[in-house]
């Protein structure tokens, strides 16, 4: 497919491409002249169709004298007998020369770079000429000007001293309207987050969010690492998709290294993905249980996820799946009990499951709290970028598994939900309907593990290469690109959470309704606080 589109892209713009490169498999990188960037990105996404799945700043200054921006798009299957599956990853890259530390936004035409922006704004201090809203987004006040962490000559173990200054937070005056605020310490034991309602009564007029109180260095600790040890970064960038990290981290070395792991390995990692997805969503039905104040359901919820990672703690030794991923495949084999064990587990769940759906999603008091409540729009989730059961709960058909197939994903069959109303409902069933998804698929891979070997051994990776490492996670898609270094360290890490790129239509979503069904709609979300704040 990647042919199909350099071809258009070529006859469009010859003028503006520098050079071009398929380093792996469907990912094509294009260099292009500063001055066309913008006008090619609004081709791939308006005309092409294409979606912005990360956007990364680089500061390459030891390596070509400058820093390197690069936008990656995902691309649509061209034409409508392509099959699903069919789709790639094209890669924009220009150069921003030190002597001019900015370059033009594409956030008037593309509002899911927003973010990607101010944080390169932030921790390169490359400036997005354009952009609508250039105030500091993963740096707060509280950070001193000119100290760009990312850049190669900053120390990672530097103290900078504590300045002050104050954020504007956006407000809506006039008569009976007050705030409330909320955050950023709360009652619950989670990360910090500041929320700013605006409201008349209980109906909310207005919600700023600001996030990033915690910024963990992350990309810039995994440049001492080696590769080895960069794994167990990946898997604590978030405790709940532990596992989706650790697998995206591997598959992009995995292709850096060109290697090909055992087909078992394939199946195992699948199975756990898929019981990382279980527990997360059969837990997050019962905790919007929790927001409506239907403590049975929330009861029966917690208490199925925790049958769940205890069968994940019996098969792998951990809760969360930690510790069983390798670069090269995985560390421990399935026995035939454990195996035996997963699916005698799975059909209880399943019909305890449905047991608890069949009572609570059918409740005039509970469907009267989720339906229309917190509607999320079509056009304003792919506007920003919006992924997994967010996206499919407001019509956008799309979904890592199927339209990247990674790992054993192609082997097996399965639906991707959709609705369209956009609302907590439609969140609530798109995880409802993926809980029995995902039990038929891990079903099917176990009726048909392969035999064999579990892993290759990888001792080093070559030095300047990169690639992306993707999967779709309970929250939705998870991209990771890396570019290596000598001596198998890593020169740049990104990472790019499904929670990163759905937090922003948090507050879009929330005016008209009233201030108590804010927990409601936070937690139709699902959204984290630590794989954001990196």
């Amino acid at each position: 497919m990647t042919d199909t589109y350099f071809n258009e892209l070529t006859t469009q713009f010859s003028y503006a491409f520098l050079d071009s490169e398929t380093p792996v498999p469907d990912e094509l990188y294009i260099t292009v002249k500063p001055e066309a960037c913008v006008g090619i990105c609004r081709y791939l996404y308006e005309k092409c169709g294409a979606s912005l799945v990360s956007m990364v700043g680089s500061d390459e200054r030891p390596l070509n004298g400058g820093f390197r921006l690069y936008y990656f798009f995902s691309l649509p299957g061209h034409g409508s007998s392509v099959p699903q599956g069919s789709r790639s990853f094209v890669n924009l890259q220009m150069k921003v020369d030190e002597r001019h530390p900015e370059f033009t936004s594409i956030t008037p035409y593309m509002p899911a770079a927003h973010w990607y922006e101010r944080e390169i704004q932030d921790l390169l201090g490359l400036k997005p000429v354009g952009h609508p809203d250039p105030r500091r987004l993963v740096l707060h006040e509280n950070w001193p000007k000119g100290f760009y962490p990312l850049r190669k000559d900053f120390d990672y173990k530097t103290q900078p001293p504590r300045t002050s200054e104050d954020f504007e937070m956006k407000r809506v005056e006039g008569e009976g309207v007050f705030e409330i605020p909320v955050g950023p310490v709360h009652a619950g034991i989670i990360e910090p987050g500041h929320f700013r309602f605006s409201s008349v009564g209980e109906k909310i007029l207005n919600l700023e969010a600001r996030l990033f109180y915690k910024h963990k260095g992350t990309e810039k600790l995994a440049e001492i690492l080696p590769f080895t040890k960069g794994l167990f970064l990946a898997e604590r960038i978030c405790g709940v998709c532990s596992f989706s990290h650790a697998t995206s981290y591997c598959q992009a070395l995995e292709k850096i290294a060109n290697i090909q792991i055992p087909e078992r390995a394939h199946y195992l990692r699948t199975i756990f993905l898929e019981l990382e997805r279980l527990y997360n969503h059969v837990g997050d039905v019962g905790n919007i249980c929790a927001g409506t104040g239907l403590l049975v359901g929330n009861a029966q919820g917690m208490l199925l996820k925790e049958k769940l990672m205890e069968l994940n703690e019996a098969i792998t030794g951990n809760r969360y799946l930690r510790g069983m991923n390798t670069v090269g495949g995985l560390r421990r084999d399935l026995s035939e009990e454990k195996r035996i064990l997963i699916l005698s587990t799975l059909r209880q769940i399943q019909k305890e499951f449905k047991a608890l759906i069949d009572v609570i999603m059918f409740l005039s008091t509970q469907r009267d709290r989720l339906e229309t409540t917190g509607i999320l729009s079509q056009q304003v989730a792919r506007d920003l970028g919006v992924v997994g059961v967010a996206a499919r709960a407001s019509g956008l058909d799309s979904d890592l598994r199927r339209d990247h197939p990674y790992a054993a994903y192609d082997k097996v069959s399965f639906k991707v939900p959709l609705r369209t109303e956009g609302d907590v409902s439609a969140r609530v069933w798109i995880r409802i309907e993926e809980v029995f998804e995902s039990i038929r698929i891990i079903e099917q891979l176990l009726d048909t593990l392969p035999s064999g070997d579990i892993r290759v051994e990888v001792k080093e990776i070559p030095p300047y290469k990169y690639a992306l490492g993707y999967t779709e996670s309970p929250r939705g898609a998870n991209i990771h690109w890396i570019m290596t270094a000598p001596d198998s360290r890593l020169y740049r890490y990104k990472i790019r959470s499904a929670s990163y790129v759905n937090w922003p239509a948090v507050p879009l979503v929330v005016p008209g309704n009233i201030v108590p069904d804010f927990p409601l709609i936070n937690k139709s979300f699902n959204l984290c606080y630590s794989c954001t704040d990196l």
